[in-house]
């Protein structure tokens, strides 16, 4: 693949003895599009295992959260080269990026921030924000209050169950991230 020496990444190449299911018959398992947590329950044991306590902070101004998104954006070097990427940025209350992962996988990009903080030794992070490309699903939130970040700022929408969960955390949610609008969830005492 040319240019791949390019990419900080991982070339995979098949031997010919890879083969799909061209044909076969169809898959044998039932597929849904549900996040595998579903409700009370879900909420319940994620509370049940713990969450480090979330500072006061960040304090953020509106025009700051909504540029989150842009800010990650330039700082994408795979995604300008592919187009194909999930990003997640942890941002100071400045708006200075901290770290920056991508990934083609949201859940992936998440992981890779909060293990590049944990290898660091710098968990929790403090009066930070997350900034993800994708959906803020309840997996994600549930990911960032486990490694003590407080606010979470999302491109896409914010799923039921990660509203409550970020709710009832007392964790920032932001979703529908754009210059100069989003829609604030909870925790709107950090946004001034």
């Amino acid at each position: 693949m040319p240019g791949a020496e390019e990419l900080s990444g991982v070339v995979v190449r098949l031997s010919g003895a890879a083969r799909t299911r061209r044909g076969s018959s169809p898959r044998p398992f039932l597929s849904t599009s549900a996040c595998g947590a579903c409700g009370k329950e879900a909420l319940d044991l994620a509370f049940a295992s713990g969450f480090p306590p979330l500072p006061p902070g960040p304090r953020l101004t509106a025009e700051l959260l909504q540029s989150l998104p842009e800010r990650m954006r330039s700082a994408q070097a795979i995604f300008a080269q592919t187009g194909g990427l999930h990003a997640a940025g942890l941002f100071s209350a400045q708006g200075e990026l901290l770290v920056l992962r991508e990934d083609v996988g949201r859940h992936n990009a998440v992981d890779k921030v909060v293990g590049s903080l944990l290898l660091a030794g710098r968990l929790p992070p403090g009066e930070t924000v997350l900034a993800v490309s994708g959906r803020a699903g309840f997996e994600l939130v549930q990911k960032a209050l486990r490694a003590g970040i407080p606010a979470l700022a999302a491109v896409g929408a914010p799923s039921s169950l990660a509203l409550r969960l970020a709710a009832r955390a007392g964790m920032t949610l932001a979703g529908f991230v754009r210059p100069g609008r989003c829609n604030l969830y909870s925790g709107a005492e950090r946004v001034v």
